[in-house]
């Protein structure tokens, strides 16, 4: 990978008290109000405050940024941010989604630092001062790498908004999509591109209701139901996870969008029992998703089921399926797909 944004390697010497430095750092993290700017003498602003999980932060314009998997760097790509970036972390699971993405020339142009989860040692090791991730996606107590261990070492972080309502004692409930908004907002906000990042929304809101004047004029909306993996309990998405938010901006309904969660295991039962009509099947690297399809045909508890004995399935990358601005081209793939077969 090019290194093109890193600058030059330092001596053990130098990087040993730039992690002091970082160490003694003392970054505030709560704020007063909506968004408050400080500026420097040349009149650029240099602090924001922004809210994130239902906390107010105060951020310094990040330089060496670390982004975590699908959502984080392409969120940074497309609000231009690629050349502020250390680099970012993704699953080798991930390389088909970087391979189909608007940004590929971002990604071989940003160091790829790990590949497999993110950590604090990599982000340490790296010099970042700001990490985008989401929690339990990224960021967990388990992992050893949290908002708060970040911080201890003066590096600042920010959570995706889909994730917050599993995040602490202020959780936050906001549907997928409205999410993807608030987080390009608020990074367009930390990194002063907030006229960059409005313009995005207003595309990605402008094509979903472009995508609803779509909708069939009558009749309930198509059942659909998440397959990403699993062979004793399928792996899903609940009404936290983002395609929620796609299925229902494509005029569809998900199966499972009363279920208290984001991407999660469920058994079979629960799944033939609401007869999804259409199954999305979330393509990656490990598992082609002919082989998924095949197993679902293979399934028993699934061959009644109206998607499998009409054989409806749609295939959807992994780069469109994770909360990112792709989620609005997944949103419009389906609902063609669903117009195709006349819901």
């Amino acid at each position: 990978m090019i290194r093109a944004h890193l600058p030059p390697r330092r001596t053990v010497r130098a990087r040993a008290a730039w992690i002091a430095g970082l160490v003694a750092a003392v970054l505030p993290v709560t704020g007063c109000g909506a968004e408050v700017d400080r500026s420097d003498k040349g009149g650029k602003s240099t602090e924001v405050t922004v809210s994130n999980c239902g906390k107010d932060i105060t951020y310094t314009r990040p330089k060496r940024a670390v982004a975590y998997d699908v959502s984080g760097a392409e969120k940074m790509f497309a609000l231009g941010l690629g050349g502020r970036m250390r680099g970012y972390v993704m699953n080798k699971l991930g390389d088909p989604s970087i391979a189909g993405s608007p940004w590929r020339a971002d990604y071989a142009k940003v160091d790829r630092l790990g590949t497999e989860r993110i950590t604090r040692e990599i982000v340490v090791n790296a010099e970042a001062d700001w990490v985008l991730a989401g929690w339990n996606s990224g960021f967990g107590e388990d992992r050893g790498i949290t908002p708060a261990l970040l911080k201890k070492v003066g590096i600042n972080s920010y959570v995706h908004t889909e994730t917050c309502w599993d995040y602490g004692s202020g959780a936050t409930d906001v549907p997928p999509l409205r999410a993807l908004y608030t987080d390009l907002r608020a990074i367009g906000k930390i990194f002063g591109v907030s006229p960059r990042a409005e313009r995005l929304v207003a595309d990605l809101e402008g094509r979903v209701a472009a995508l609803k004047k779509t909708w069939p004029a009558k009749g309930d909306p198509a059942r659909v139901f998440v397959y990403d993996s699993g062979t004793d309990q399928p792996f899903t998405a609940g009404r936290h996870a983002a395609p929620n938010d796609i299925i229902a901006a494509a005029g569809g309904k998900n199966v499972l969008d009363d279920l208290d969660k984001g991407w999660t295991t469920v058994g079979w039962e629960p799944v033939a029992k609401a007869k999804p009509e259409v199954i999305v099947v979330v393509d990656y690297a490990g598992q082609s998703a002919r082989e998924k399809i095949r197993y679902l045909k293979s399934q028993p508890a699934m061959k009644s089921v109206p998607a499998v004995r009409n054989n409806r399935f749609h295939v959807i990358s992994y780069g469109d399926a994770v909360s990112g601005p792709r989620n609005v081209k997944g949103a419009e793939d389906l609902g063609r797909y669903l117009r195709s077969v006349g819901r």
